[in-house]
């Protein structure tokens, strides 16, 4: 059959399209976040230079640069920002860490095992609406004011979202695909290891992104109430003397960071669970 006579079969078969992506929302939205953040910055420019916020409102962006250099050679309050940095960073990773070792397995239990899910999941439905402020002075006077009670309350935020994570992960498991592995033979343990928890994964990275983020909040709050060093501990001295603009600086570095992690868990989902969204 000739090129010409395949050429009306060919386009028969061509499926119409609404859009230039098969997938909704589909495509890079590079270019318009960058746009967006340009207008943001835009804005804030005119508006300070303007003079239509007083600076004890919203400092100039050149301000937030001055107050860059201050807190950098440790010129606020005998810490430097990297040591703020430092120490913040380290508590949250910490504490993280901790949840994944423990949240993890304790929520793949709960989804395959009834006496696992009848021992943990009233304890952390009872603690997980409550504010961790209202239980951090309970904790500072357990563990005192040192490191320890920071990562255990940070431990304790991120530790609820990565366990019902892992437990609804397990229940979106394919029970064809737990009975194949059955019917060949395979042990619960190898079920669970093999089958189970790689089908859980998608559910429970975004679990640890919800975590990360409920961590890094409960921190800053953290900060503010007992500590020697910390990004929050310096907004709260900066916030104390009204200088906003280190204020402004503290949350730059903070959303920076936060948005910086938020990115390397979307590209760790992309390489550790491809099939994601594409069923």
């Amino acid at each position: 059959m000739s090129e010409i006579a395949l050429t009306p079969m060919r386009l028969a078969q061509r499926k119409p399209t609404t859009s230039r992506y098969r997938v909704m929302g589909e495509g890079s939205s590079l270019t318009i976040s960058v746009a967006s953040i340009a207008a943001i910055l835009a804005a804030w420019w005119v508006a300070t230079h303007a003079g239509w916020i007083k600076p004890l409102f919203l400092p100039r962006p050149e301000a937030i640069f001055g107050a860059f250099q201050q807190a950098a050679s440790g010129e606020l309050d005998g810490h430097s920002l990297w040591g703020h940095f430092g120490a913040s960073v380290g508590r949250v990773f910490a504490a993280f860490a901790l949840a994944v070792v423990v949240a993890v397995p304790i929520g793949l239990a709960m989804g395959v095992s009834r006496v696992a899910r009848g021992i943990f999941d009233p304890p952390i439905e009872f603690y997980r609406p409550l504010p961790p402020l209202a239980y951090l002075p309970l904790i500072v006077i357990w563990f005192g004011i040192g490191e320890t009670s920071k990562i255990i309350l940070l431990f304790l935020a991120i530790f609820a979202p990565v366990a019902l994570a892992a437990r609804s992960g397990v229940r979106s498991v394919s029970q064809e695909q737990i009975q194949a592995a059955r019917s060949m033979g395979a042990t619960p343990a190898q079920v669970v290891l093999h089958v189970i928890a790689p089908g859980a994964l998608p559910e429970i990275l975004v679990g640890l992104r919800i975590g990360m983020g409920v961590g890094w909040t409960t921190l800053v709050a953290a900060e503010m109430v007992a500590a020697d060093a910390g990004l929050g501990k310096m907004v709260f001295n900066a916030a104390n003397f009204l200088r906003t603009d280190v204020v402004m600086l503290g949350i730059i570095v903070i959303g920076v960071v936060a948005y910086a992690f938020e990115m390397l868990m979307r590209w760790v989902e992309r390489r550790a669970a491809p099939w994601k969204g594409k069923g």
